[in-house]
Order: C-alpha cells, then structure tokens, then sequence
C-alpha cells in the first residue's frame, strides 16, 4: 500500500511540478507536506435485525488492491447499526454504501491508512428507487468552460460548490466552499488557481436549473441548499475506482445564507463529479452507531 500511495501523489502532483522554479524547492516541499490521498469505495450491507452487518458485498473488488479491500471488509464486519425497524419491529435490511479511505502523509517508515468517512442510502428490499421526490434534483446543469488561465498553466483540481436554490429552481446564490488542487506550485499560483476555477464554476452555477422538492416536510422552504463538486481536469479522467487520488486540500469557506451548523461536511468528499447533496438535512440511511474502523 505505501508503494501505490506514494507513487499516486507522484503521478498527480508530478503533473504540476513545472510550475515550480528551482528556486521553490522549499515550497515544493512545504505544499506536497499537505497532500492528501484519498479513495472512493461503494459496496452492498446487509443488516440483521439486531443491526449487525450479516453480509458485505464490495463493488468492483477486482479494481481494488486485495489488502485494501480486506481491510474494507473487516472493518465494515465490526460495525453496527440502529436496527431497522417497519411497523414497530425490527426487520433485515439493505443498504447501500459509499466510504473514503484516507492515507496519511508519507513519512520514511511508511504509511497510515484510515477509513474517513461513509454515507449510506435509505435501507430497501428490492430494486433501488428513483430520485426523491422530497429532495432538490438536477435539470439542467451544463458544466463550466475551462478556463484559459488555468488551462496555460496546467491548473486542475475541484470545486466544491454550496448553491442556494429558490423556489423556481433557479440559482440565487452560489459560493466555492472549497477548492482541491491536483497540481502544486508556489503560494500565488495555486491561489490564482483556486481563484480561477472557482469563478469558472460559479459562472456556470447561476445558469443551473433544479427541481425543487415536491412532497415531504422541506416542501414549504423558501429556499434550498445544494453542495455539487466541480472538476477540472485537462486529460480525459479515466475510471478511477479503486485508485488514489492525490490533491492539495484548499481553506473552506462559508456561505453567508447558512448558519454554522447547518453545514455537515461529512460526505462531501464523497460525492461523484456533478452529484447534487442536500445540506442541512438529516441522513436518511440507517444510523451507525460503532466507530467507523
């Protein structure tokens, strides 16, 4: 596992390194100190009626690194959840999971691999349903130009953005909560970057469209907030299922509308490109109570 993280963080990173002159070096180091590596794994649970996890199914194991993937594995076995219950008892269930793995920083003697975080759908028998009708959806949502700047410079990274969405659907606000980069340079290029990519994707976000929720107790809001990760990158991203991915994490930032605790950040790094996660509600997928692992 260290082999694969480290030469993850060269590949991506690597990328960036002709924006540094020989005479940042010591920035160079200082800016690949903050790196993170992270991974995005989904799988299957299926949960007893006394909450335990009586079965795990992971997704696309055969991408994954066979001593990741048993540490998945034994680390979701461990856990358990508020049973299940429909009409008063306690039932089985299914749901399904996304988690993130997180590595440390390289250090000589190796390396720390850590279950970060995970994310769980409503708890269901059959086929999984379709969106909601008592969440915000997407309709329309055309991706941001790349912007010239960032593109002269190799810049790349994501933006994730917080979008305060009106009755209509349509985009009153929109701010970059927080802006990852892949590429590493000095102190004024990446935050040149991050200034550069967040325009773009807010640009693009006030033309967004959505559909507000139609039933259910958010109905009667006057507004709605939405996070949506925007990603830019130069090459065709390939799957990455499975694979490290290495950034520079950026500082985040508030949005004026929300009130502290209404933003949860827990599953935002867990969002695919352009997903649409409502902030400030409660989880609908059956509650851990165990530690992750």
């Amino acid at each position: 596992m260290r082999s694969s993280v480290f030469l993850a963080m060269a590949l991506v990173l690597g990328t960036g390194a002709a924006t540094i002159a020989a005479t940042d070096a010591g920035n160079a180091r200082e800016v690949r100190a903050q790196a993170e590596a992270s991974m995005t794994l989904s799988g299957v649970i299926d949960i007893g009626r006394d909450g335990q996890v009586e079965a795990f199914s992971l997704d696309h194991s055969d991408k994954v690194d066979a001593s990741l993937a048993s540490f998945v594995d034994k680390a979701v076995g461990q856990w358990r959840f508020e049973p299940v219950t429909r009409a008063g008892e306690a039932v089985q269930a299914r749901t399904l999971v996304r988690m993130r793995l997180m590595a440390d920083n390289m250090q000589d003697s190796g390396m720390r691999v850590r279950l970060v975080d995970a994310t769980f759908s409503d708890t269901f028998d059959g086929p999984v349903a379709d969106a909601r009708k008592d969440e915000v959806t997407r309709r329309k949502m055309s991706p941001p130009s790349y912007p010239t700047a960032a593109a002269e410079t190799n810049g790349q990274g994501t933006v994730l953005l917080l979008v305060k969405v009106d009755r209509n659907g349509k985009v009153a606000e929109a701010v970059a909560e927080q802006v990852n980069l892949t590429v590493i340079g000095t102190a004024r290029f990446m935050e040149r970057t991050r200034d550069v990519l967040s325009r773009s994707a807010i640009a693009a976000a006030r033309r967004w469209t959505f559909n507000p929720p139609t039933e259910g107790e958010l109905v009667d809001l006057d507004h709605w907030t939405v996070r949506v990760p925007v990603t830019f990158s130069i090459s065709d991203r390939e799957e990455r299922y499975g694979r490290w991915e290495a950034y520079i994490p950026g500082p985040r930032h508030a949005a004026p509308w929300l009130e502290t605790g209404d933003v949860a950040v827990a599953g935002a790094d867990l969002l695919p490109d352009g997903a649409v996660s409502m902030v400030g509600i409660k989880p609908k997928g059956p509650r851990l109570l165990t530690p992750l692992g």
